[in-house]
């Protein structure tokens, strides 16, 4: 295919699997409805999510989404470490798309042996032989996704039903059935040669990301943004949150000026439940930097919900990060610098 000028390859379907979104939300909470094997709501005192790159923002989503609105603290690691207080009443997801990362499975072995609750979401690999050993719950992630990145909806959903099941985080489903429509909307928006994402591939070109985010679901979304632009784009990319960065990062524009307004663009991710201060904060960032930057490009979130608005900045990163790719002419799909490390790791 043909984009922006350049001869462009998607050799693993990333552009279908990420519009594709709002039927894999779908289909995600319908399988985590009714999954047997969960533990009494009383016998939890905290939640663990557990989970790497592409899976692990899954425990970002549900940590942005569920955390506030929980009875129980939410924690996720990302790393083979187990915190300390995990134990009987505590309730881990271990979240691999593969199955098979090993942080994750070891971090889950470790939340087994301290006595945990352990809910398995993963496409195989070896938690899904973990889950039948131990006869934990475990919800399946299709086998037809071709990369972690592009399954978001698929790892993320299943804990936020899991947890209505419980009766921690009421109302679950009739949030994600609010996301589904507004990611059907947005999915239509952004169809076609003069849509919002393709003015932002623009726009951004080849300078550097630097995304920022407000509050809570802003970080969980500038985040994302970021990496997405990593593993799809395969560009350099940053990311901060208000109100953090107004207390150290800004500082740091006082310098190389003439350096960075031709190398950075300011991406600025806004949502409904900013806090009034945090809004200000925007404002002002915004007249501080507008001089020493490319360019400063807001994307506004819509939708019902934390969750909807939070899928909806994700979605509108993750399509702007495959035309920025595809402009360029480079696959989105493989990340062969990724699988150089693994490599390596294995081969001792």
């Amino acid at each position: 295919m043909t984009v922006g000028g350049a001869q462009a390859t998607d050799s693993q379907g990333m552009l279908a699997a990420t519009a594709a979104l709002p039927e894999q939300v779908t289909a995600a909470a319908d399988r985590a409805i009714g999954v047997s094997g969960l533990p009494d709501k009383d016998d939890i005192t905290s939640v663990v999510v557990l989970g790497m790159g592409g899976s692990g923002i899954a425990g970002d989503i549900v940590a942005a989404v569920a955390g506030p609105f929980m009875p129980v603290p939410v924690v996720v690691a990302k790393s083979y470490e187990l915190p300390a207080f995990v134990g009987e009443d505590t309730l881990v997801f271990a979240v691999s798309f593969s199955g098979d990362t090993e942080e994750t499975v070891e971090a889950t072995t470790e939340a087994a042996v301290q006595g945990a609750k352990i809910v398995i979401v993963t496409g195989g690999g070896e938690l899904a032989r973990l889950a039948g050993a131990w006869g934990s719950p475990l919800v399946t992630v299709p086998g037809d996704i071709p990369q972690p990145r592009a399954a978001v909806g698929a790892l993320a959903v299943p804990p936020l039903i899991v947890l209505e099941e419980l009766g921690l985080f009421p109302g679950a489903r009739r949030w994600v059935d609010e996301a589904v429509r507004r990611l059907s909307a947005r999915r239509d928006e952004l169809a076609g040669d003069s849509s919002l994402v393709v003015d932002l591939a623009r726009r951004i070109g080849r300078t550097i990301p630097l995304i920022y985010g407000g509050s809570t679901i802003g970080a969980v979304a500038a985040q994302r943004w970021k990496t997405q632009m990593n593993e799809n784009a395969k560009i350099p990319a940053f990311w901060n949150a208000q109100p953090e960065l107004s207390h150290n990062e800004i500082a740091g524009w006082g310098q190389h000026g003439d350096l960075t307004r031709q190398a950075i663009t300011l991406v600025a991710l806004r949502h409904d439940f900013e806090h009034p201060q945090v809004m200000r904060r925007f404002d002002l960032v915004f007249r501080m930097v507008d001089e020493v930057v490319a360019d400063i490009v807001q994307v506004e979130a819509r939708g019902d919900g934390q969750l909807a608005q939070l899928l909806d900045l994700i979605l509108v990163g993750d399509m702007t990060s495959l035309h920025m790719a595809l402009n360029e002419g480079v696959d989105p799909g493989p990340v062969p610098a990724l699988d150089e490390i693994k490599i390596a790791l294995k081969e001792g």
